[in-house]
């Protein structure tokens, strides 16, 4: 497995003998400097370099052979664009309404045949059944009528667009068809997937489909023997392995997402106790899970521009408890749960129990009117799940709670807003 990790001193000095390029042509009038190139391990974006705008270009030098999934971030007007690369220089032009992005045009063959093919099988899954249901209510020799039915014969055909000259391109709609389609998933068995997982090239790691294909396994094999189906994957991948690590790493974060806790914990202590060379995409996981362990010291945050304090971090925050939730205005469990925090909220600080609030919204405006109604300490980078929120605090849904004493330790992970209220005897 190659391992993307590049220090911008690194990138610097290797620009000149770049494998490959990336340029990103902005439309005028967008307000936005910097971009930050990504790649991709498991479901892991790798920070590789930033770059500032050059008359309105930005453009990369990538200097290792690189076929994958690769994406740009726009920090300070919070956009992302995605595209691929096939080892080859890739080549983007932006649209834009003010500082959002509408359109992203593909100039080079590789991109835009992906994006091809990806708008193709969308409208296959997506209109393709709305248009069959429709089609029972019109003759076929009528005007709309023949024009329903071509557009059924054309979106069920195969797609013939000619990818073989393209590996990746080959290697992700080939995979994602045969592994991922809702046609073929319960054709698939595990033993299917632990081969394909096994034999794949190292475009499986950047490809984006091993979480999705480590969740069709886990639902492959039921509820009933999750344990046994991991340990046949990982032993026939040996967990040792690069490979293994990283489906290791996905596991836990995957067993984190829905809360089975009891096998996160388990895979978690297997991945402590490994006795060989760590991986880059392994040691993030172990850091997260250990920022936020029991006892553990809550990583200090210092404050973007936090309201209702003059604390400059979370740490500056002086009370005898403090409770920690990671939340959005789009999240529909937070609509919930957060009012019910609000109820209690002048009792909790009659105990001198401070809440903070840490937002994962992208949208000022709508974080601004939500922060209206909530007294308490509020906070947010504005960057969605692009925040450090995530990986510092081992963050995969909203809302998330924690604890914290008089000395930022760790004591309580609430899984609601019920177990916080119960905590403080405040229900």
């Amino acid at each position: 497995m190659k391992k993307i990790l590049l220090l911008s001193g690194m990138m610097a000095g290797l620009s000149i003998h770049a494998q490959f390029s990336i340029t990103i042509q902005g439309p005028e009038g967008f307000k936005e400097q910097d971009a930050v190139l990504y790649t991709l391990s498991g479901s892991k974006d790798i920070i590789v370099t930033k770059e500032q705008k050059k008359n309105n270009v930005w453009t990369f030098k990538y200097p290792k052979a690189y076929s994958g999934m690769m994406k740009a971030y726009f920090p300070n007007t919070n956009n992302t664009v995605t595209f691929i690369s096939e080892n080859k220089n890739v080549n983007i032009r932006l649209e834009a309404d003010g500082n959002k992005i509408k359109d992203i045009i593909y100039l080079d063959e590789a991109n835009a045949l992906m994006s091809s093919i990806q708008e193709s099988s969308q409208k296959k899954e997506v209109i393709l059944p709305a248009l069959s249901q429709i089609k029972e209510y019109y003759k076929d020799n009528t005007e709309f009528g023949k024009a329903l039915k071509a557009e059924i014969g054309r979106l069920s055909g195969n797609d013939n667009s000619d990818a073989s000259k393209f590996p990746f391109v080959n290697y992700y709609n080939t995979n994602y068809n045969k592994y991922l389609s809702a046609e073929n998933t319960k054709k698939i068995s595990q033993d299917d997937i632990i081969n394909f997982i096994d034999k794949s090239n190292d475009m499986l790691e950047t490809s984006s489909l091993l979480r999705p294909l480590l969740v069709a396994y886990l639902n492959n094999g039921g509820n009933t023997n999750v344990a046994g189906s991991v340990d046949q994957l990982l032993d026939k991948l040996k967990v040792e392995t690069p490979r293994g690590q990283t489906v290791l790493s996905e596991l836990i974060d995957i067993f984190d997402v829905y809360d089975m806790a009891e096998y996160k914990n388990k895979y978690l202590g297997l991945a402590k106790n490994l006795k060989c060379t760590i991986t880059d995409r392994l040691a993030s996981t172990l850091k997260s899970n250990a920022n936020v362990e029991l006892g553990a010291v809550f990583p200090n945050y210092k404050f973007q521009s936090a309201v209702n304090t003059d604390a400059k971090t979370i740490h500056d925050v002086k009370a005898d408890k403090k409770v920690i939730v990671f939340w959005s205005s789009t999240c529909s469990h937070c609509e919930t749960e957060l009012p019910q925090l609000l109820a209690k909220y002048k009792e909790l600080q009659a105990k001198k129990i401070q809440i903070i609030g840490l937002s994962l919204d992208t949208d000022k405006s709508s974080y601004t009117t939500r922060i209206a109604a909530f007294p308490w300490i509020n906070d947010s980078e504005l960057r969605g799940w692009n925040s450090s929120y995530s990986e510092t605090y081992n963050v995969h849904a909203t809302p998330t709670y924690f604890i914290l004493d008089a000395n930022n330790k760790i004591i309580s992970k609430p899984e609601h807003v019920g177990n916080v209220l119960e905590y403080f005897n405040a229900k």
